[in-house]
């Protein structure tokens, strides 16, 4: 088989589609914010279609690419963009860090705080490597590493995230993003539109559920805009959105002590969207545990997560976990 169509075909199995217009990336890239000091994390760099415009608002940018076929290529395009930029008579575009690694594997936190051997003056392109930054395996059940919930990975410097994610992992993308909340800023996530409804939904609207609660509670998700298959290389079958998520959500509000036992039991009122939030949690709650937390908190015998907040969620947690 050809080189190009057996690349190609490594590409859709990954699930990646290239953001291939230039208008719809420099939209993108307005809707960002930030300031000249910021630190970005890009996730799925693919040709570094929006590397680019993230290196030339910002001091650092750490893009991170699965594809090895592409790290070569990156490594010559930034290091173009910087020679061309100092050569140009301008400010010259800040330090660019290529890092070839499954972001679901990685501790950003890590490599975030950490400084390759060269310091940290513009015009630098540097390598950063997995070894130095890979971390453990994650848990299937909220997509957070074994034995690190989210509150306790501890607070460093702070950076925002870009990413063109595969539609199929965005939900454990976003769960291993949280794990880092206390440092993140901002997130800005291209995905499929119906993925990006659910992170925005609301309650008692048809796409509310795990994933909504999940994001509200360590940020406000907001749909930017929507994007059409043909922006993109390959065009995708769907239509794509732009999701922003600004730090933080409700979870300071909430005065919840055990975040990972709090999405499991998220996840537990979820488990069956026809079933009522009562029937849903009988099967790790005894019944007159139940009965009295959905009494000290108004709620009908047949109410249904869909229907609840993020506020009652939490009081109704905190009812059963207290003797």
């Amino acid at each position: 088989m050809p080189a190009q169509k057996s690349h190609r075909k490594t590409r859709q199995k990954l699930g990646q589609h290239f953001l291939a217009q230039t208008s719809w990336r420099k939209r993108i890239a307005e809707t960002l914010g930030g300031t000249a000091d910021a630190v970005w994390v890009e996730i799925g760099t693919g040709h570094g279609e929006m590397t680019e415009l993230l290196a030339a608002r910002t001091r650092r940018v750490i893009a991170i690419e699965t594809d090895a076929a592409l790290i070569g290529p990156l490594r010559e395009r930034a290091a173009h963009w910087l020679h061309g930029s100092r050569g140009s008579g301008g400010s010259g575009l800040s330090r660019v860090e290529i890092v070839h690694g499954d972001v679901l594997s990685l501790d950003l936190a890590a490599l975030v705080r950490s400084h390759p051997a060269n310091d940290l003056r513009q015009g630098t392109v540097s390598t950063v490597p997995k070894s130095a930054i890979t971390t453990g395996v994650l848990t299937p059940e909220a997509g957070l590493e074994t034995g690190k919930p989210a509150h306790q990975v501890s607070s460093g410097e702070r950076f925002r995230v870009y990413g063109n994610l595969p539609y199929y992992i965005t939900s454990p993308i976003l769960s291993h993003l949280f794990r880092f909340a206390s440092q993140i800023d901002s997130i800005h996530i291209v995905t499929q539109l119906e993925v990006a409804e659910r992170i925005a939904a609301r309650p008692r609207s048809r796409d509310y559920g795990y994933l909504s609660t999940l994001c509200q509670f360590y940020a406000q998700p907001e749909l930017v805009f929507r994007i059409p298959p043909g922006a993109f290389h390959p065009p995708p079958k769907v239509t794509s959105a732009l999701i922003a998520m600004r730090f933080p959500g409700e979870r300071a509000a909430l005065g919840i002590r055990d975040e990972s036992a709090f999405l499991k039991f998220l996840q537990l009122c979820f488990a069956h969207k026809r079933k009522t939030l009562r029937n849903n949690l009988r099967s790790v709650h005894p019944q007159d545990r139940i009965e009295r937390a959905l009494g000290e908190n108004a709620l009908a015998d047949n109410s249904r997560a869909e229907e609840l907040t993020l506020q009652q969620f939490a009081r109704i947690f905190l009812s059963l976990n207290t003797e």
